[in-house]
Formats: structure tokens, sequence, C-alpha cells
């Protein structure tokens, strides 16, 4: 029979159990949140400061970066916790929290990138209709709603997931609480759990990769129109940084939960989680900045403010 319990609280292993790592893992990890969060942030403050960014592609990007800086916030925080106090306990309460923020951030960010998808579509394949279509009211209905499906739909898993009993064994092979393995610890028949996961979560991703998709087949077809290179070119530097943002998000988190089951492991599936849990909002900040023009010019402006401020106090 097996040996259920009313779990209080969880392990998380972490990504390493070598007592000499920890110190290392703590430096690189807490280095990594705080420019991740503080780039993010920079690029918000850019945004709000400078009114030639109050636009919809600006408003949408502004709103990922607040994505980006809460999903990153939901895992790493207690990670460095654990590990600066030597524990790997999590609450049974603490961990649902943290699937819950999880699941509402990962999922935000891919409505997000269908939504700035669907906006560089408006500007390449319809300019003309480009202020009526992607008006304010449009643009924050496309948020607001993006917020409140989510939060439905991560309030609906976490409470599936609280109705489970788990294992007398409640060691998690990860850095934090995530659907999969905590599944993998329940020792009731987790199927109305599953059913949930691959219908009404399914469907909010293949919503968001097929607008994604749809999207990005005018938007080529288009720019394959345009007869001269100079013009292509243009057009093309106006969604690459989407582009690549969108690569590094769906390529690393793909090989998280679709990848073949005689190739996954749990070390393998930790190391490929902080690919998109971690690296990807790091580095989106510097995709955007580095590849952007207007908000080079906008962080430039920033800075420059600043230092006029500090001087003069």
């Amino acid at each position: 029979m097996e040996n259920l319990t009313s779990t209080s609280e969880f392990f998380l292993l972490g990504l390493s159990e070598q007592p000499e790592q920890q110190e290392a893992l703590f430096g690189l990890f807490l280095s990594m949140y705080l420019i991740t969060v503080a780039g993010n942030l920079l690029i918000i403050l850019a945004i709000i400061a400078d009114a030639q960014l109050h636009t919809p592609m600006y408003f949408f990007l502004a709103n990922l970066s607040l994505a980006d800086a809460c999903f990153v916030s939901t895992t790493v925080p207690k990670m460095l916790a654990n590990i600066w106090i030597q524990s790997q306990v999590i609450s049974h309460t603490g961990c649902l929290s943290q699937l819950y923020f999880f699941m509402l951030f990962v999922m935000l960010e891919a409505f997000l990138l269908a939504a700035m998808a669907y906006d560089r579509y408006v500007a390449i394949c319809r300019p003309l209709h480009y202020v009526m279509v992607m008006s304010p009211g449009c643009c924050v209905l496309l948020v607001s709603a993006s917020w409140m499906v989510n939060a439905l739909h991560s309030l609906l898993h976490t409470l599936l997931m609280n109705s489970l009993s788990f294992c007398a064994d409640h060691e998690i092979p990860h850095f934090f609480c995530d659907i999969n393995p905590l599944l993998s610890l329940s020792c009731t028949d987790p199927f109305i759990n599953e059913l949930v996961i691959f219908t009404i979560g399914g469907l909010a991703g293949l919503v968001c990769v097929l607008s994604l998709m749809i999207s990005y087949v005018y938007i080529f077809s288009t720019i394959l129109k345009i007869p001269s290179a100079q013009g292509k070119r243009k057009a093309f530097s106006t969604c690459s940084s989407h582009l690549s943002v969108v690569s590094l998000f769906f390529g690393t988190s793909f090989c998280v939960y679709f990848s073949p089951p005689s190739t996954r492991s749990a070390r393998k599936g930790t190391v490929a989680s902080v690919m998109y849990t971690v690296v990807t909002p790091m580095l989106n900040p510097f995709i955007y900045s580095l590849r952007n023009k207007d908000i080079k010019s906008s962080l430039r402006k920033l800075i420059w403010i600043r230092k006029i401020h500090a001087t003069q106090w």
C-alpha cells in the first residue's frame, strides 16, 4: 500500500547537491537575477519617460518587461534564500503559490509575445489601418485579457494540484515548484490534472503559437513583395528583436516540456528550465536595447538625465 501523507512541506533539491558548488551557484544566480530585474526595469522606465515611445509596440514591450521581472522573481529569490540558509525546504502553501505565479507569468509572456506579433502584422501588412486597429483601447484590452485569462488558468491548475495527495517522498528534483515534478510525486491519480493540462493548457499554448505563426507568415510574405532591398531590411528590422525573443522563449520551453520521454531526465529538465526561466528574461532587455535604436536613444537620455541630477546634488 502506498504511503500517503498530508504534505506540509517539500524539499527542492536545486541544481546541485554538492556543497562546494553552492557558493558559485549563489553568486551566479544572484548576478543574473539583479541584471534581469535592473535591465527590465530600465526598459520600463525608458518607455515611460520618453513620449516618443508611447506607441502600441512599446506598450506591449513595457508589459513584457514587467512580466519578465515578475517571472524571474517567482523562482530565483527562493532558490537563493535556500542556498544562503542551507535549507531545501519550501512549505506546501509556498510551493503552490510559487506554482501559481510561475504559470501565470510564463503563460502571460506567451500571450504578450502573440499580441506583439499581431501588432507587427498590422504595422507591416496593414499600415494605413494601424492607428485605427491598434488603438489605445484595443491595446489595453489585449493586455488586460491576457492577465485575466492567465490568472484564472493558473488558479485552476493550482486548485487541482491542491486536491492531490502526495507520497512520503517530498523531494522535488528541481529548483522551483513546477507542475510536472509535482505530479510525479502524487500518490493519487492525476488524470484530471493531466486532462486539464492537455486540453485547456494545450489550447492556450496552441492559440499563442498559431497566432505567432500566422502573423509571421503574413509578415514575411509582405516583406518579400517589397521591391527594394533597403525597404525589406527596414521592414524586417521592426520585427527582428521580437522574432529573436520568440525563438529564444519558445525554443527553450519546448525543450523542457516537449522533449521525447526517452531523452528526458530530471537533471536535463532542470538545466533546460534555467534557460527559459532565468536566461531568457535576462537576455530580453539586451536584445531589445541592442537591436532597437529608439530604445537605445531613450536609455541614453534616461542615463544622461540621472547623471545631471546626480551632479546637481
